[in-house]
């Protein structure tokens, strides 16, 4: 959520903030500000994909200093979309804004565009750190409120809501939390962190407000990520708001202050909401007044008990309730090990797709990874081989659809994508995910890997944090339109094998023993990486093509967790790093001996051979040397695909439909 306008409006006149010294403190932190404000701040290669392993520094460092100030933080996560889907407008505008800022990189302009991995990459941050937190099932501003208010500690964010809700002790902007200057302090108190704290209060008296219950209706007249309501333009071109204010060209900041004003003369909300329920037609005041006031209460805190959560790991909430999820499902949402893409594919078979710096002349990076998706859906929807074989004329009809809302150039469009049909034994069961969990877990990996193209056997001998990256790997090279190039793999796998030798030479766990070759290895690697970083070229379809690696690699992650991980989940920290993979491959063509960059360590050496031999034995031998292939060839290939990738239309033209079903001859036993 966010009142348009409201941030640079308070930051204007400053008057409003106290000085806080934070320290000794319950701390309610809003997750989705704090990981956008912390990967922003940071000097992330934003055009190159990011830099997970930085980004989780700076994640360590925040977290570190409030250690130091023995705060103790409490990170609260906005889940999916909820099963109102309010907030589709809005969400449809940011990511049109995404895209526009998506191609601004791609052209070399300056921005930010969150990495796709940044989320998934936070999570497991707070959880390596043991910080406590929980991922609502919708939006969560108003369990943020109902938190702090429990505990009567300020909430830390960077929403515009906050300055509205009634919050006991304050809003703390993530702008004025000072957390990388923390403060020596005087005597026994110890160190604080140097923060500005609104004061609603001040606010409210500035502008003769004597009840702050106003700050709602102010709220939602403004215009928030609920409300934009274009009946009210009427109301504004009508009334005389004071100093002259009113729609039109003369900015948001005079609005808001003659709304302000003009407010301060109700002494309830019900008696304004009458007021400007006069300046209506008739035959639309009702409905208005239904749109204010359930917009209104977005401000009022949650009665969701988040301390009964973060106390005994129950999360109970009207809104799951009613949607009907299995209670295994409810209770990983919470805990974070599914992702909101899951719960709105299933509740409102609907999904964003995040943009990337891709090539936008090309096909959107997620079309690489439909396959995968579609699994997802099939496991969520309850789509069986039997569903197929039975009726075969009315296959359209009966397996599910789910719109995807992803880009067709620089535009935004949705597509209607059919669900994978699957084998009978994961849709036994009155609810399909009632009895996943039951299905013997050589089953759920038997899934995951057929989905993947490649068999346990060919896996066994890499270390276990790497197969599925290795697997997803694979998948990418088959499926990748246009094909992947030998130096784009060898850059990958290097890229992998700096980071597993980062990790064991970093390792705080004493009983990991670095060798002694690891470590020159390792110092060699960082003055290479020192030296070759500074190169400021930039191929366009090179990144393309490693933006459609995250979009396996986050498609297989969803997959990897919804069948409750019969692969062990990677840890995206040290797994990509966009700017030494850019450089990596930069360097392969032209000088082909930074393929030996990790010699002085024989076992990354190894490793690295290993990975490239495994990857290279999935495709035909010829498959990196036949760069072009005859017209024939080519019009195959095209014709193939055709039957595996969704049709791109625009919004709202007629719904088409793809469906691939993968698995006819994939047997699972009990």
């Amino acid at each position: 959520m966010g009142v348009l306008g409201l941030t640079g409006f308070v930051e204007e006149r400053g008057a409003f903030f106290t000085e806080l010294r934070v320290r000794d403190t319950k701390l309610v932190i809003d997750g989705s500000s704090l990981y956008h404000r912390l990967c922003f701040a940071s000097a992330a290669d934003f055009r190159r994909g990011g830099d997970y392993g930085s980004f989780a520094a700076a994640v360590s460092d925040f977290f570190g200093s409030l250690r130091a100030c023995r705060v103790a933080p409490f990170v609260v996560l906005d889940g999916g979309r909820g099963a109102d889907d309010r907030k589709l407008p809005t969400l449809r505008g940011r990511a049109a804004e995404r895209l526009r800022a998506a191609h601004g990189l791609s052209r070399g302009e300056g921005g930010c565009l969150l990495p796709l991995l940044t989320r998934e990459a936070f999570v497991q941050a707070l959880g390596r750190l043991g910080v406590p937190f929980v991922q609502c099932f919708a939006e969560a501003d108003r369990e943020i409120a109902g938190l702090a208010n429990r505990w009567g500690c300020p909430v830390l964010s960077l929403d515009s809501d906050f300055y509205v809700f009634d919050l006991a002790a304050g809003y703390c902007p993530l702008s004025h939390f000072q957390w990388q200057s923390v403060c020596a302090g005087e005597g026994a108190q110890g160190c604080y962190v140097p923060a500005r704290c609104f004061s609603a209060e001040k606010f409210c008296r500035h502008f003769h407000h004597p009840n702050r219950s106003l700050l709602p209706l102010f709220a939602v007249m403004n215009g928030n990520d609920y409300a934009d309501l274009a009946a009210l333009e009427v109301f504004f071109s009508k009334v005389r708001l004071p100093r002259g204010c009113a729609a039109g060209k003369q900015g948001k900041h005079v609005r808001l202050q003659g709304l302000l004003n003009w407010l301060a003369q109700f002494a309830e909300p019900s008696e304004a909401v009458d007021n400007v329920l006069k300046h209506l037609q008739k035959h639309q005041r009702e409905e208005i007044r239904e749109l204010l006031c359930t917009s209104m209460e977005d401000y009022t805190p949650s009665d969701v008990n988040l301390e009964d959560f973060f106390q005994n790991g129950k999360y109970e909430c009207e809104a799951a309730r009613k949607a009907g999820l299995p209670r295994w499902v409810l209770d990983a949402l919470a805990k974070g090990k599914l992702a909101p893409f899951i719960s709105d594919a299933l509740i409102l078979r609907s999904t964003f797709l995040h943009v990337q710096v891709e090539n936008m002349q090309r096909p959107s990076a997620h079309s690489t990874a439909l396959p995968i998706r579609q699994v997802i859906y099939g496991l969520l929807l309850k789509v069986s081989q039997n569903t197929e074989a039975a009726s075969p004329s009315k296959q359209t009809n009966e397996l599910p659809v789910v719109c995807e809302f992803d880009r067709l150039q620089k535009t935004l469009k949705k597509t209607f994508v059919q669900a994978a049909s699957l084998p009978t034994d994961f849709c036994d069961g009155h609810f399909p995910l009632d009895k996943l969990m039951e299905v013997p877990m050589s089953c759920r990996q038997m899934l995951l890997l057929e989905t993947l193209g490649v068999k346990m056997s060919f896996l066994e001998s890499i270390p276990s944090h790497l197969q599925l990256p290795v697997a997803v790997t694979c998948y990418w090279i088959c499926y990748s339109e246009p094909k992947v190039k030998l130096h784009q793999l060898k850059a990958l796998l290097l890229m992998m094998v700096s980071g597993e030798l980062h990790r064991i030479t970093n390792d705080p766990d004493p009983t990991v023993v670095c060798a002694e070759d690891d470590s020159i290895a390792y110092n060699e690697f960082l003055k290479w990486k020192e030296k070759k970083l500074q190169n400021k070229d930039f191929d366009l379809d090179a990144a393309h093509s490693f933006c459609q690696w995250q979009c396996c690699l986050q498609m297989g992650l969803y997959l990897n967790q919804l069948l409750c991980t019969p692969l062990s989940e990677p840890d995206l920290t040290w797994l990509y790093n966009g700017t030494l993979v850019h450089r990596l491959y930069q360097e392969l063509k032209s000088t082909p001996s930074v393929e030996n960059l990790f010699s002085s360590s024989p076992k990354m050496t190894l490793l690295y051979q290993v990975l490239l031999n495994m990857v290279e034995s999935t495709v035909p031998p010829d498959f990196f040397q036949k760069m072009t292939k005859t017209k024939s060839e080519s019009c195959k290939k095209k014709a193939s695909s055709k039957k595996k990738k969704a049709i791109r239309c625009a919004i709202p033209e007629n719904q088409h439909l793809c469906n691939v079903n993968r698995f006819a001859s994939l047997g699972v036993d009990d």
